[in-house]
């Protein structure tokens, strides 16, 4: 079964039982500051999981694109990707327990869609503790279906719960799917720690909410939240044990094969990081957002991820080649027929690759330069105990973006050019995991840093983002009235103290371009506008000429925001929300800052006084 079957049939099984395909929304959240990326397919359902209506109705199914990024320095092994699909189906206050189980259990099993093999699934549900009892209902219905008791755990909230996602919020338990991979024969009895069960599918049944004080009571609307990885799904179907052996990696192998003059069983490690890591920066730079690498934000992820790749590139021998974009034109073919933005954005994405290839030689030119130059200031040309310190050489990777591994082959052809050995294996371990206490300071300090940077979630600011948010609306109508039609909105980010926009245009904005806009936005605040949502089909959306940032990723019903008459609107948007009332509401707007974003995309910071 090819990944593209998996995701129709799952697609066309929900869609059988009433419900509504929604596509793919961007990796970036919008207007959500707590994260980088979108990390799991409820990720962009959370306000229709707390009650909000959706336009598509109470039942749902999509494919998620996806990025995580906890376990970047992992990547290599069987089972950590950076990025990947999530199949997901929601209730949303519609059915619950009976229907997502016996559901479940029906497309794994069924002949017409996985056809798994009954006798080697086992199953985990909560155990009940004292803020929630045993999951009898769930429990109950697997044994309907002909589960052995034998085969269900009764595990506790670390396994069988999910959420709240913050302190407080939805949450409940959950029920796992596992399924047996090994050769050997199946054992009677489940043991969840036994690795040779793979889990394959979790549904999530949020009927409590965590309240302020620690304690659990009863949601009004329960919701179902179901989650299957495509990846881990496809290596199940088709008794695989190594998910780069699928077709969403095995094209790319073969093209780093021929590019390397290497096989993969060679050096699977770096063959798989080298492919994890392109194609996960490919999704991040072709999604419509144009995320560029930099320094800063999601920008960084990318520069990290394909400098990574580069890293081991050298590794395979791949010294001064623009290949990166070769493997990435791969990524493209694969994934183009389902997020079609790829083809639309392919140049942007190459041109990075390239750019990024040239500019990471040039840190690894000048990093060079530096341990020769330290090599003579340390040993007065004396170079037969030369090395560097932990400290040195984490401010090499720190302020030059120079890998360690760098580093320590450098010290050692340094070493062996004239003394003809290398740094001792135990003594080149111990460096490393100096640097790496260095980096885990380091990163620390990051993630606390994060933390105060992204605390103005929606959540906690709820009022103020809002504002905000409404003012984006604002903002982007008048870039389009003063700089043309040809602008479209790139990306946004907003947090309690200022909004970002990135838009397309190629030039920096004048003094007096500024103040038009600035102007055009307070007056449209001054003239006390109303603010009004109608849901409405994405043809008719396109009939009332409603503003569409990223087409691809709308449903067949959409929410349109209009500010102003309906009849000659300052603005008329499809989004999401949230929005103010009335723009009245909204005080005084500032631009702060405009600058250059990427390559034919410019940013502009703004505050409301």
């Amino acid at each position: 079964m090819t990944a593209q079957e998996l995701r129709q049939k799952y697609l066309n099984f929900f869609k059988d039982q009433g419900h509504s395909i929604m596509a793919s929304a961007s990796l970036i959240p919008e207007n959500d500051p707590t994260v980088l990326f979108t990390t799991a397919g409820m990720h962009p359902l959370v306000p229709y999981l707390l009650g909000e209506n959706h336009p598509a109705g109470q039942r749902l199914v999509s494919v998620q694109k996806c990025i995580r990024t906890g376990d970047i320095d992992e990547v290599g092994d069987l089972t950590h990707l950076t990025f990947f699909e999530m199949l997901g189906n929601w209730s949303l206050g519609d059915y619950f327990k009976p229907e997502a189980i016996k559901w479940s259990y029906e497309f794994l099993t069924d002949k017409k869609y996985l056809g798994l093999d009954k006798n080697k699934l086992a199953i985990s549900v909560f155990a009940g503790d004292n803020d929630a009892p045993f999951d009898q209902e769930s429990y109950d219905e697997w044994i309907k279906l002909g589960i052995a008791p034998e085969r269900i755990a009764k595990l506790g909230k670390e396994d069988n719960w999910w959420g709240p996602a913050g302190q407080t919020g939805p949450c409940g338990p959950d029920t796992e799917m596992f399924y047996w991979v090994s050769d050997e024969s199946v054992p009677k009895i489940f043991d969840s720690k036994d690795k040779r069960w793979v889990e394959i599918w979790n549904d999530v049944f949020m009927a409590y909410g965590k309240l302020a004080d620690g304690s659990f009571a009863p949601l009004k609307q329960t919701n179902v939240d179901t989650g299957m990885g495509l990846e881990r799904t496809l290596c199940v179907v088709n008794n695989i044990s190594d998910i780069y052996q699928t077709d969403l990696f095995l094209p790319l192998i073969e093209e780093l094969e021929k590019l390397s003059g290497k096989k993969y069983q060679e050096d699977v490690k770096a063959f798989r990081i080298i492919t994890d890591h392109i194609k996960a920066a490919t999704l991040i730079m072709g999604d419509d957002k144009g995320i560029a690498p930099s320094n800063t934000d999601q920008g960084y992820i990318v520069r990290r991820l394909i400098r990574r790749a580069i890293r081991y590139g050298r590794q395979l021998g791949l010294l001064d080649k623009f290949w990166t974009g070769q493997i990435s034109r791969e990524v493209i073919q694969i994934y183009v027929h389902t997020y079609p933005e790829l083809r639309k954005n392919s140049n942007f994405i190459i041109t990075n690759f390239s750019n990024e290839e040239i500019k990471f030689s040039e840190t690894l030119e000048n990093g060079l330069k530096i341990i020769n130059k330290i090599s003579k200031q340390k040993t007065n040309g004396d170079l037969k105990t030369f090395t560097l310190k932990a400290n040195e050489l984490f401010n090499l990777y720190q302020t030059y973006g120079f890998p360690i591994e760098v580093s320590l082959e450098e010290i050692n052809k340094i070493r062996r050019d004239n003394v003809g050995i290398d740094i001792p294996r135990d003594v080149q371990d111990n460096f490393i995991n100096l640097f790496n206490l260095e980096l885990n300071k380091h990163q620390e300090l990051s993630r606390t840093a994060a933390a105060g940077k992204f605390k103005g979630g929606l959540a906690d600011h709820g009022a103020i983002t809002t504002k905000l948010h409404t003012a984006t609306h604002l903002l982007l109508a008048s870039l389009r009235q003063v700089l043309g039609e040809q602008v479209f909105q790139k990306g946004s980010n907003i947090t309690a103290d200022r909004l970002r926009l990135d838009f397309s245009h190629g030039d920096k904005l004048t003094p007096e371009q500024i103040k038009q806009v600035e102007d055009l936005v307070n007056g449209a605040i001054t003239q006390a506008l109303p603010v009004t949502m109608q849901e409405m089909s994405l043809a008719e959306a396109k009939a009332v000429k409603a503003m569409g940032v990223f087409e691809s990723k709308y449903d067949e019903r959409v929410k349109v925001y209009t500010v102003g008459s309906p009849d000659a609107p300052f603005s008329r948007e499809i989004c999401g929300g949230p929005h103010v009332s009335n723009t009245e509401e909204l005080g005084h707007f500032k631009i702060k800052k405009e600058e250059a974003s990427s390559a034919g995309v410019r940013r502009i910071k703004a505050v409301l006084e």
